[in-house]
């Protein structure tokens, strides 16, 4: 009998004991708590102004006269409870100086509690959004007495920093307000395919800096072996120095019923359709989201762009047959610039985000490892040689004895001639500034995001990266996808400018001169490898985690 009371006793105290640890794992009544559970919070904005604001994007000034469509800013929170990532894109053509730093400020003050060192802010690139500088690039006055830096005009507008302040409020709030609607959910993800970009260096046989005619300025005097744009009717062309990337990298989030309520999606191309346009606008991304919506509802979309450098979403050597192909399938002309390349990338990037949301959604993954860490890099600068820098003073020399145009009948002219004055001064400036600060032998400082979720990885840099390198961290990276994205915002330093590959610089062009090029290609290789060590090392560690949880089971 005794031993039979001792046994109940013991058989009373284990399960109490396995009543409380189950309690303690519950999260919800019923429910019992799964490590790593995670939740899922997202939030949009409209940043689009219809005042009269200063378009960034090209050499030369527009002052937008309206909105062609609305430029959009999303933000995605996902965390497990013991990490987490806050992703956000907006329809910019970049993240500049500083911007992260206020947008941060607002959001500690909106709620301390919100762990602003997440952030991942990155731009689409559209050329038609508005300029959020902390000065204007135009003022009004007559042209003998306006700023040498910034263009005159007599035409109204917006001061960029009032819409910069705008725009900072309207990031803020929605980083917060993603913050706080995060619920419980899951993700999916899987990749497809759609062409979107297309490699826009040209490459000929011949030195096309030498040929008779060649312009001598700080726009056409990069030229050589390589032209961004090049014609392919040359009878030099030799073919284009790299392919594209037709991957679209799709991570789409589900609420706890495992209903479908946005997505990443991640494509190596830049949104800089009707670049010329003197109108607000999304690019592509627009009719991308209005296909997408269409058939799953008004869904969250967050866009990226991998790296895209030496990419653009126009093809350079079908010309005619594109236009044969665009007048037989919309029997109608364009009313707008590239409108007809929008239309069909909006469908390819729709039917992508179809093929990969049939399959992907078979395994939502409703717990996962996060491991996130901000790595700040020192990278060399692209040398200025002293014949550059001897150029660049003779030269600006010879543009500030330019005076600034009269406006006359035609302000929109002036504005234009103007603007580009000054474009080629400021890029000279650069130049001897930038050979200056060399003397002092400091290095590029920049930062990177790393991160994983699961088996999907993401990594972030703040410049126009050029393919290959993406193609480098993708290749060498152990999970089962990673997401590179460009153009996203870093603390205090400002845009990178173009990071071109040791071929590039060497064929030179647009995009991988001393204009464009802050950072050497040896810059961009120490990006490759500090972005794979930490990518290994999380996976090691996923890994680790996981054999230590099989067991314990």
């Amino acid at each position: 009998m005794k031993n039979l009371i001792l046994l109940v006793m013991a058989v009373m105290l284990f399960v109490i004991t396995g009543c409380s640890t189950l309690c303690k794992e519950k999260s919800v009544c019923g429910k019992i708590k799964k490590e790593n559970a995670l939740k899922i919070g997202w939030a949009s904005t409209d940043i689009s102004t219809k005042e009269p604001v200063f378009i960034t994007g090209q050499f030369h000034v527009r002052i937008s006269s309206g909105i062609l469509d609305p430029i959009t800013a999303t933000a995605l929170w996902i965390d497990n409870g013991k990490e987490s990532v806050c992703f956000v894109s907006a329809d910019l053509i970049s993240v500049g100086s500083g911007l992260l730093d206020e947008v941060s400020s607002v959001v500690k003050k909106c709620n301390p509690a919100v762990p602003v060192g997440k952030i991942i802010l990155n731009a689409t690139h559209t050329h038609t959004s508005a300029n959020y500088g902390r000065k204007s690039p135009v003022c009004k006055g007559d042209h003998t007495s306006a700023d040498p830096y910034i263009a005159p005009t007599s035409i109204k507008t917006y001061p960029s920093p009032a819409y910069r302040k705008f725009l900072v409020s309207k990031l803020a709030h929605i980083i917060c307000k993603a913050y706080e609607n995060r619920k419980e959910g899951g993700f999916a993800y899987g990749y497809g395919f759609a062409t979107v970009g297309h490699n826009r260096r040209a490459v000929y046989k011949d030195d096309t800096s030498k040929r008779p005619g060649a312009a001598k300025n700080s726009t056409n005097n990069v030229h050589g072996y390589a032209r961004m744009y090049g014609s392919s009717y040359d009878k030099m062309f030799y073919g284009y120095e790299g392919g594209n990337d037709a991957f679209v990298n799709i991570l789409f989030t589900f609420d706890k019923n495992k209903k479908l309520t946005g997505a990443i999606i991640n494509i190596p191309c830049p949104s800089q359709n009707s670049e010329s346009l003197w109108k607000i606008s999304a690019s592509f991304w627009n009719e991308a989201r209005e296909n997408i919506r269409k058939k799953y509802g008004n869904i969250f979309i967050l866009p990226q762009s991998g790296a895209a450098g030496d990419l653009s979403p126009r093809q350079l050597h079908y010309l005619k047959a594109e236009r044969r192909r665009h007048a037989l399938k919309y029997e109608r002309k364009e009313a707008y610039r590239e409108e007809f390349r929008r239309k069909e990338i909006g469908e390819r990037i729709a039917k992508a985000f179809d093929d990969v949301y049939f399959w992907a959604k078979k395994d939502i993954i409703e717990s996962a490892q996060i491991r996130h860490e901000i790595k700040i890099l020192s990278l060399p600068p692209r040398h200025i040689s002293k014949a550059d820098y001897d150029d660049a003073v003779k030269s600006l020399a010879e543009l500030n004895k330019k005076s600034f145009v009269p406006e006359g009948n035609d302000p929109q002219k002036a504005l234009r001639v103007n603007s580009i004055l000054v474009s080629g001064r400021n890029r000279y400036r650069g130049i001897i500034t930038r050979w200056k600060n060399q003397q002092k032998n400091e290095p590029f400082k920049t930062q990177t995001h790393v991160l994983h979720i699961g088996d999907v990885a993401f990594a972030s840099n703040q410049f126009e990266l050029y393919q290959d390198y993406m193609h480098r961290i993708q290749g060498r990276s152990q999970f089962i996808q990673t997401f590179v994205i460009q153009l996203a915002a870093v603390n205090g330093n400002g845009y990178g400018g173009y990071l071109a590959t040791k071929r590039s610089v060497e064929n030179r062009g647009y995009g991988s001169d001393r204009f464009s090029n802050r950072v050497s290609w040896k810059g961009g290789d120490m990006l490759v490898d500090e972005t794979v060590k930490i990518l290994d090392r999380f996976y090691e560690a996923q890994n680790s985690e996981r054999k230590k949880s099989t067991e314990k089971k």
